[in-house]
């Protein structure tokens, strides 16, 4: 998590920001452009859910080129399952910022948060974009990334944001995300919007962003209920140039890893993060899907909540896993941090004392299956009853 100094963290050189309210919903900021300086590389993941928003569709289109100058953000209003409407909004907004910046439509990406199936109120958002000039006045230079997170929250508590220096270079790199519902990623994660200002070709960026994603975001699951609106995007705006390939794999992982941590730790009502350890699997493949198994099943989440030390649960998760039939019993070996629960019996003071370590803030299951070397980690959130609260009242 960042610390409190780390609300001063700017956008990388070559990146400004323009963040205001545009009566979206209520009055909180609701309209977020990062834009570059020039047209820079860029990669994106999106969701892969058939009611993808018009959002995901335009922006889809336009970074298939791997190059954009700019990306919008509207938040509190999904824009899903508005029809051919909704998409020629969609393809305004984006028009609009274009105008503004003396760009292209196609190097303006935009992604939409928020309740689904209702209109952009699009007299209040021309007035936004009208009121959109660039530069952006000076003032808006001074947008940190705190800012920017801030702009894009629906439902979230805080504002998730964090960043990295890349080694070697005075390069960094910096993200922001929100979401902590709806969380089940599929090729991309709600929304994250990551800067940087090392010069990465732009077919490399997109290979790279890929892999870390699927190592972090896509390793992250509040209620297993995926996103319409699912958007992961990248740019690069090459202003410190050149930087070694490794080095800026580490601090792009860095940056989403605490992101995708923040995440977790923010689902609806969640009051504790759970890290799932698989190792000893098949493969990563199959380790990921025990994993997901057991972080996304409500007796487990109920039961961290609880401090109920039920490492049946678990066990229980694991054995939905049907079909990977390699996967014997006898074999394995579950435990919650230092305590082992399974195979070994576990007696009155073992049980008080797991109690005690799930009363924590922080709880992680490590389960060995005992079959190959695959290893995966996942991230998600106890189940309270402020879940059920937040979701029940969602849209009034």
């Amino acid at each position: 998590m960042p610390d409190a100094t780390s609300t001063t963290i700017q956008l990388p050189p070559g990146f400004t920001a323009h963040v205001a309210n545009i009566g979206i919903k209520d009055t909180t900021d609701d309209f977020v452009v990062v834009a570059a300086d020039h047209v820079c590389a860029a990669a994106g993941v999106f969701t892969r859910s058939r009611f993808a928003g018009p959002s995901v569709v335009v922006s889809r289109e336009h970074i298939d080129d791997l190059n954009a100058r700019a990306v919008v953000v509207i938040s509190k209003n999904a824009n899903v399952a508005t029809g051919a409407t909704g998409l020629h909004n969609a393809r305004e907004v984006v028009g609009g910022v274009a105008r503004a910046l003396g760009c292209h439509p196609e190097e303006v990406l935009i992604a939409s948060t928020g309740v689904i199936g209702r209109q952009y109120p699009m007299d209040s958002v021309r007035a936004g974009l009208a009121a959109l000039t660039w530069p952006f006045p000076t003032g808006d230079t001074a947008v940190t990334v705190h800012g920017v997170a801030t702009g894009i929250m629906t439902t979230d508590t805080v504002a998730k944001f964090a960043s990295a220096k890349i080694a070697g270079s005075d390069a960094v790199v910096v993200g922001v995300a929100k979401g902590v519902g709806m969380i089940e990623p599929d090729m991309a994660t709600l929304i994250t919007l990551m800067f940087t200002d090392a010069e990465v070709p732009a077919a490399a960026l997109d290979i790279i962003f890929r892999s870390v994603i699927d190592r972090t975001f896509n390793c992250v699951s509040i209620d297993t209920d995926t996103s319409t609106s699912d958007t992961a995007i990248v740019l690069a705006s090459g202003a410190a140039g050149p930087v070694d390939h490794t080095a800026f794999v580490a601090a792009l992982f860095e940056v989403a890893l605490s992101l995708t941590k923040q995440v977790a730790r923010d689902g609806e009502g969640a009051e504790k993060l759970i890290e799932v350890l698989v190792d000893g699997a098949r493969d990563d493949d199959q380790a990921k899907r025990v994993a997901k198994a057991i972080v996304n099943s409500p007796l487990v989440k109920t039961a961290v909540h609880g401090a109920d030390p039920n490492w049946g649960r678990v066990a229980m998760a694991i054995g939905k896993c049907s079909d990977d039939v390699d996967i014997d019993q006898d074999d394995v070996v579950i435990r919650f941090g230092p305590y082992e629960a399974y195979p070994k019996q576990v007696d009155a003071a073992g049980l008080e004392a797991l109690a005690e370590y799930l009363r924590g803030n922080e709880i992680q299951i490590h389960v060995s299956l005992g079959i190959d070397d695959g290893a995966a980690t996942v991230w998600g959130c106890d189940l309270t009853d402020g879940y059920i609260r937040i979701n029940a009242d969602y849209t009034t």
